[in-house]
C-alpha cells in the first residue's frame, strides 16, 4: 500500500454523498473488517456498477484502500494520517433518523457469516443484483 497526498476538500467531497457516507459509515463501525463489492452490494442494496463508482472516489479521496485476493477485491479504511480516525468518530456518530445505516449495519452483520475462513466465497447474493456477476 502506497501513501498519497490529499486535499481536505477531497475528503470532504467525498463525504458529501449519502451511498459513499453509507459505505464509509458501515467500515466505520465494523472496523477490522474488509469488505468486497459484492458483501457491500447485499449490504447497501445498490447495485454493483454505482458501488464500484463510489469505492473509486473514496479510494481516490484517500479512505479506502483495496487489495486483490483471487477474483475479489477488498476495501478497507485507511486510517493514516491520524486525523482520519478523528473524522471517522464523527461519521460514526451522525444521527441515523431515518435507521437506514442500522438496517446496512444488519444485513453486513449478516452477509459476512457467509464468508469461508474469512473470505468471500459467494458472490452477490441478493436476488435483485445477482443477475450482475453473470
Amino acid at each position: 500500500m502506497h501513501s498519497i497526498a490529499v486535499q481536505s476538500e477531497e475528503v470532504f467531497q467525498a463525504l458529501a454523498d449519502e451511498t459513499r457516507l453509507r459505505i464509509v459509515r458501515l467500515m466505520v463501525v465494523e472496523a477490522h473488517e474488509s469488505a468486497c463489492l459484492c458483501e457491500l452490494v447485499d449490504s447497501l442494496l445498490e447495485p454493483s456498477y454505482k458501488l464500484s463508482r463510489h469505492l473509486a472516489i473514496l479510494r481516490r479521496a484517500g479512505l479506502l484502500a483495496s487489495h486483490k485476493e483471487g477474483r475479489w477485491v477488498y476495501h478497507r479504511l485507511v486510517t493514516k494520517p491520524t486525523y482520519l480516525k478523528q473524522l471517522y468518530a464523527t461519521v460514526k456518530a451522525l444521527p441515523d433518523t431515518s435507521k437506514i445505516y442500522r438496517a446496512d449495519l444488519k444485513r453486513f452483520r449478516d452477509r459476512m457469516r457467509l464468508r469461508e475462513d474469512g473470505r468471500c466465497q459467494v458472490g452477490i447474493q441478493s436476488e435483485a443484483f445477482r443477475s450482475e456477476t453473470g
